[in-house]
C-alpha cells in the first residue's frame, strides 16, 4: 500500500526543512505555517517549492501552534531524550488541544517501526513534523530524514 500522507511543518532549518524536503522527494502535499517574515522577508528566501503560510506575527510558537492545529498528529524528532524549545513547545500544544503526538529521539530503538504504529494507531493522514534545529542538536535532520525514509518504506511494502 502506497504510503499517503499529508506533510504539515514550518521553516526551521533542522527537522522541519527535512521534512519539507522529504515531502518534496516524494511528492507528498505538503503545507504549514511559518512566521511573518520567513518566505520572502527572511536573510534567505524560502524555496518557492515549499507551500509554506505566514502568520500574522514573527513569533515561530504561533506558527508551532498553528501547524498542531492544522494536523492530525504532531511527530516531534530529537537527538536528547527531553525536546526543548519549539520542539517543546509542540509537544506540549499537542497535549493542550488533545492531539495525538509521538516524541522520538536516538536513544530509542525502532524508531521508523515506532512511527507507522503512531500512525496506524490514530488513522493519521495531515502528519506534523518538526523536532530540534541542526543548530541546536547537529545532524537531526539527516537522522529525521533517514527515519522518515524508513518508515515509508514499511507503509509501501504492505499489501494494498
Amino acid at each position: 500500500m502506497a504510503c499517503k500522507l499529508i506533510i504539515i511543518t514550518g521553516a526551521q532549518l533542522g527537522v522541519e526543512r527535512a521534512a519539507l524536503e522529504w515531502a518534496l522527494k516524494h511528492t507528498f502535499p505538503h503545507g504549514g505555517w511559518c512566521p511573518k517574515g520567513q518566505l520572502l522577508g527572511a536573510a534567505e528566501p524560502l524555496d518557492p517549492r515549499y507551500k509554506l503560510k505566514e502568520g500574522e506575527t514573527e513569533n515561530v510558537l504561533e506558527a508551532v501552534i498553528s501547524n498542531v492545529r492544522d494536523a492530525e498528529a504532531t511527530l516531534v524528532f530529537t537527538l536528547a531524550p527531553k525536546a526543548a524549545g519549539t520542539a517543546q513547545k509542540a509537544v506540549s500544544s499537542a497535549k493542550k488541544q488533545k492531539k495525538p503526538v509521538l516524541h522520538v529521539h536516538r536513544g530509542i530503538l525502532g524508531v521508523s517501526e515506532k512511527i507507522v504504529a503512531f500512525l496506524d494507531k490514530y488513522y493519521v493522514r495531515r502528519l506534523h513534523v518538526t523536532g530540534s534545529a541542526d543548530t541546536e542538536e547537529a545532524g537531526v535532520s539527516d537522522w529525521a530524514s533517514g527515519e522518515l525514509e524508513k518508515a515509508k518504506g514499511i507503509l509501501d511494502r504492505r499489501p494494498d
